[in-house]
């Protein structure tokens, strides 16, 4: 690989910066390298390339240190105390995907889960891949309601991106024809198990209201010609996704936006670049590059373009921004507003219920499905008869129905025939509810950069102040209740509602802190997504949310992103960049 740093300016001059390369930066690379722009791709963290770097994909569970790939609980409090908080992150089938807490710490003011990982790809590897639509409901809910300040987009404009996205990137689903979840554009969805059949019947017949429907996700279930070309191919339902998924299957920035990117010719990938500043001429009231320092060696060099796009994850954009200074800048780059790093939201989460079922002992279901189903949002839709006194916005469920495997006798003493008969018959049926809840934006629930406590390259660190509040606590027992209520409709037995802790950050849906909007006193960009003060500089990450929705918000994200750089190359041409 070509070491840029030792270059002429020249050589370290493009048409686009992109910074990051998780899902809104691999995005941008795809776009802007296929309209043209030579483009300079900068990721913090080391190069993955695709397959060949996804070292676990292939083992048995035999291959690991221990059983199900554990890691030991020294490791765990040494390495990875805060990463360990999702009960999941912290195992050796995946454990190289994240950050160590002794590394790249934090601090916290209150608890803040921020799970990360930083290598070409980012949390693109790792992520849910629910992918849902923000409605004119969510795009309109800040205005109707006095929250926040408004968003400068509806939904009419995000639309034709957001079908541009889905058809490209691929995702399975069926339309439902609800307005507060739009319909897009879909490979066919997974299917229903017997269970899940049988809660959609009962649901949707006493509560016509509620809709339920297999989750979209973005796994290639009938991949298009295009997919293939790129080497992309049906999804194997191993769900085992974490590990990487060297067939391409479900979409992430190294199996599919990087590559389409790097055919162009146009894009040059640069790992081991941490940024730490946007240079800014304050002559020509633009950005003029970025000033990055190496990962390995800790060399500093400066690389210009025309357009920057900062896609580093929420917080770590709003990192790099708070510590771009400059005279014109004293607190943060763009940060006229003093709404950078403010309005922290994410989605509340770990409520909902259980139930045991009873009977379909005859039944199970072929494969590891990698989705569940989800119960769109059913609270204040604009109606009389959804409109909940206690709290406002509202929530959905992702969930599903399984039957229990040989690991529920691992506790059982026991050997011989009657051992190896009684585990190779699945155990009874369970189904489970969660709710995944919208956060208001609250201004003073921020992050701000703490210069005395530095990572593991000598740079300043984020301190996290972020709660959530009463309307999101009373939303959080309506989320059991209804759970309860749809499940003893469904005739299940031993219904349990359930809270367990949540802090913010534990979604990993973290957004916000350098909000769209229309007026440039209250909001840091504007509504293609340029620093208002600075409008070569786009920010397409979650960063730039005005509010949160209930859905997962990845795909917002990409259609944010493929609109922004649809503009800025269109801007350049016009010569106003």
């Amino acid at each position: 690989m070509q070491d840029l740093s030792q270059g002429t300016r020249e050589q370290r001059t493009f048409d686009a910066i992109v910074v990051g390369s998780g899902i809104a930066g691999g995005w941008a690379a795809k776009e802007l390298c296929e309209k043209g722009l030579k483009t300079l791709v900068l990721e913090r963290g080391r190069k993955v390339e695709h397959g060949k770097d996804y070292k676990t994909f292939a083992m048995n569970p035999w291959d690991f240190r221990f059983p199900n790939g554990r890691t030991p609980q020294d490791e765990i409090d040494k390495h990875y105390p805060k990463q360990a908080r999702t009960g999941y992150t912290v195992n050796d089938q995946w454990n190289h995907w994240f950050v160590k807490d002794d590394e790249h710490p934090y601090t916290e003011v209150s608890r803040f889960d921020w799970i990360r990982g930083y290598h070409v790809g980012g949390r693109s590897i790792t992520w849910g891949r629910q992918s849902y639509r923000h409605s004119d409901l969510d795009f309109e809910a800040n205005a109707r309601e006095g929250v926040g300040v408004d968003w400068p987009i509806r939904y009419a404009d995000l639309a034709p991106w957001y079908d541009h996205v889905e058809r490209w990137m691929g995702v399975s689903g069926t339309n439902e024809g609800l307005p507060h979840l739009p319909d897009g554009v879909f490979q066919p969805a997974m299917e229903f198990n017997v269970v899940e059949k049988t809660f959609k019947g009962k649901v949707e017949s006493k509560f016509p209201e509620r809709r339920v429907t297999m989750g979209r996700t973005a796994h290639l279930t009938k991949p298009t010609d295009e997919q293939m070309k790129i080497g992309r191919g049906t999804c194997q339902t191993r769900n085992l996704c974490m590990r990487g998924c060297a067939f391409g299957a479900y979409f992430s920035s190294n199996g599919a936006t990087l590559i389409a990117a790097d055919h162009t010719g146009n894009m040059t990938l640069q790992p081991d670049s941490i940024v730490t500043e946007v240079i800014f001429d304050a002559k020509a009231n633009k950005a003029t590059g970025v000033r990055v320092q190496d990962g390995i060696t800790g060399k500093t060099t400066e690389y210009y373009a025309k357009v920057i796009f900062l896609n580093a994850s929420a917080l770590a954009t709003t990192w790099i921004m708070l510590h771009s200074k400059s005279d014109r800048f004293p607190n943060g780059f763009g940060n006229d507003s003093d709404e950078l790093g403010r309005n922290v939201m994410d989605h509340h989460f770990l409520a909902g219920a259980q139930a045991d079922v009873e009977g379909y002992e005859d039944r199970y279901y072929s494969g590891r499905r990698p989705t569940g189903i989800y119960v769109p949002r059913f609270r204040n839709l604009g109606t009389d008869a959804t409109k909940q006194k206690d709290f406002t916005r509202g929530y959905g469920y992702q969930g599903g129905a399984s039957r229990s495997g040989w690991q529920r006798l691992v506790a059982e003493m026991g050997f011989g025939k009657e051992l190896k008969d009684e585990i190779s018959e699945p155990g009874n049926w369970t189904m489970g509810l969660t709710g995944f809840g919208e956060m208001l934006p609250y201004r003073d629930n921020r992050v701000w950069i703490n210069n005395d406590v530095k990572d593991v390259n000598g740079l300043p660190t984020l301190t996290m102040d972020v709660t959530i509040r009463q309307n999101e606590l009373n939303m959080r027992k309506d989320m059991q209740a209804s759970a309860v209520e749809m499940m003893e409709e469904a005739g299940f037995k031993n219904v349990r509602p359930y809270d367990r802790p949540y802090a913010p950050g534990l979604g990993i849906h973290e957004m916000g802190t350098a909000r769209m909007g229309r007026d440039p006193k209250t909001s840091v960009l504007n509504a293609f997504n340029q620093v208002h003060a600075c409008t070569n500089v786009y920010v397409t990450d979650g960063a730039a949310m005005t509010s949160a929705a209930c859905v997962n918000p990845s795909l917002t994200y990409m259609a944010l992103t493929a609109r922004a750089a649809d503009h800025a190359v269109n801007a350049l041409k016009r010569g106003e960049l």
